[in-house]
């Protein structure tokens, strides 16, 4: 069983590493290797002697099991993992509502907005600045969008829109990484209870900012990013309240964590009330600049901004986090994770794999490795490991364009080359994470 659940996953895997040579969504191969470890584990339950209580978190001796009560653990087994998973991407649906709303009243213009500069180098520590505080609050990919239209207001040559859009890259996926809200990785370990707030930021602001600083030393002495950009036109466009609602909904999303401090209530309430609170001034704001535009009261058929972001949601992505946690959590479920942490901790030492894991995640999606992580190690919430893990699988991605989704976005909106990153942001990259893993274990 567990040596079939391994092929299917190593075979999910692999098709979701080259979507884009295969040409079919990851979310794909993610649901069915969810569907088919599950479908499997089903069939052959009577089979199984070992199985991860979800109470207790530890592997019990299932073989006296009759068939009946082996369906139960099942089902219950089944319907706790479903809960966790469902806590995260309700989570992230609330997150990303509130960031398309944002949008809707082009939010984010305000950011263009305050910068003045027209030094290269200048410019490039100001947007890169901005990406590591954005992304700690909203979501990397979302950051690089913005930052990538907002330079390309700015920098009418391609290839300097290029390093810049590689150092944001960097910058995002850097500054992700020491928040819990900041990047779907350490929302995850957040969520399962692996870290909490305070010594998440604590251990992993300032190896977060090492990251960056140091790529951002090393490109100030590189002649692309020396001389000017012609001055910066504001393009006229400027809708009612867009500061407002920028600050407004950053502000929510922070929040949240001080919620989940304050209730102990699971953090998709918080993020859930945070929305509707958003919603309801995004609403009042709506109608207002409806009156102001056109002397009326909304029309009935006028699509107002909540139902707007709703239906921008990034639903593939939903289903394909759900698909590879619940696929994590079957190998999970009968102790096949555990198992190989187990093995793995006997001949790699656990800051080397922890490392190497960072390493992989420039290669393959941390998504999936953070999940099978959090079940391989035993340590007790926040210990070391955790914010390590942290660290490496949020970071590591820069390495490599295709390594996370604000590289993956990059590569769309500049037609950035697989070869021209590696040749050129690379280097900046590992630099970066090293740099960062140095001053980690320093701290701890």
């Amino acid at each position: 069983m567990e040596l079939f659940l391994i092929i299917v996953f190593v075979l999910g895997y692999i098709a979701i590493s080259i979507e884009h040579t295969i040409k079919i969504n990851k979310l794909i191969p993610a649901l069915l290797m969810m569907g088919i470890c599950w479908a499997s584990i089903s069939f052959g339950i009577t089979g199984i002697t070992s199985w991860l209580d979800p109470q207790s978190s530890e592997l019990i001796n299932i073989s006296s099991f009759g068939f009946e009560k082996r369906m139960v653990l099942l089902e219950q087994t089944l319907l706790h993992h479903f809960g966790k998973t469902a806590e995260i991407l309700f989570f992230l649906i609330g997150a990303m509502a509130i960031v398309e709303m944002i949008d809707h009243f082009e939010g984010f213009n305000s950011i263009n907005r305050l910068i003045k500069t027209n030094k290269k180098i200048t410019l490039l520590w100001i947007i890169s600045f901005i990406a590591f505080f954005l992304s700690a609050i909203i979501d990397n990919l979302t950051t690089t969008i913005v930052l990538i239209t907002i330079i390309r207001k700015i920098l009418h040559e391609t290839s300097d829109r290029m390093w810049f859009s590689g150092l944001i890259v960097i910058a995002a996926n850097a500054g992700g990484a020491w928040t819990p809200i900041g990047d779907v990785t350490t929302t995850m370990l957040w969520m399962a209870e692996k870290v909490t707030t305070q010594k998440l930021i604590l251990l992993l602001s300032i190896p977060s900012f090492i990251n960056i600083l140091v790529p951002l030393i090393i490109a100030s002495f590189m002649p692309v990013f020396k001389g000017n950009v012609t001055k910066i036109e504001d393009d006229g466009v400027k809708k009612h309240y867009s500061s407002i609602i920028l600050i407004a909904g950053l502000v929510l999303i922070i929040l949240v964590p001080i919620f989940k401090t304050t209730t102990h209530l699971p953090t998709y309430i918080g993020m859930m009330l945070s929305l509707s609170i958003f919603a309801i001034l995004a609403e009042i704001l709506s109608n207002r600049m409806i009156r102001l535009k056109l002397g009326v009261e909304r029309k009935e058929e006028h699509t107002g901004p909540t139902l707007s972001a709703l239906g921008k949601i990034d639903i593939p992505s939903v289903l394909f986090f759900l698909g590879v946690l619940m696929t994590v959590s079957a190998m999970e479920s009968i102790g096949t994770i555990s198992n190989f942490g187990q093995t793995v901790s006997q001949y790699i030492p656990e800051t080397l794999f922890v490392t190497l894991l960072g390493l992989c995640s420039a290669v393959i999606d941390n998504v999936p490795l953070v999940a099978a992580s959090i079940g391989m190690f035993t340590a007790a919430p926040d210990a070391n490991v955790w914010h390590f893990i942290a660290y490496a699988a949020g970071t590591g991605g820069s390495i490599l364009i295709l390594g996370s989704a604000a590289g993956v976005v990059a590569m769309g909106m500049e037609k950035i080359t697989f070869v021209w990153y590696l040749k050129n942001i690379s280097l900046l990259a590992i630099a970066g994470y090293f740099a960062g893993i140095g001053v980690f274990l320093l701290l701890v």
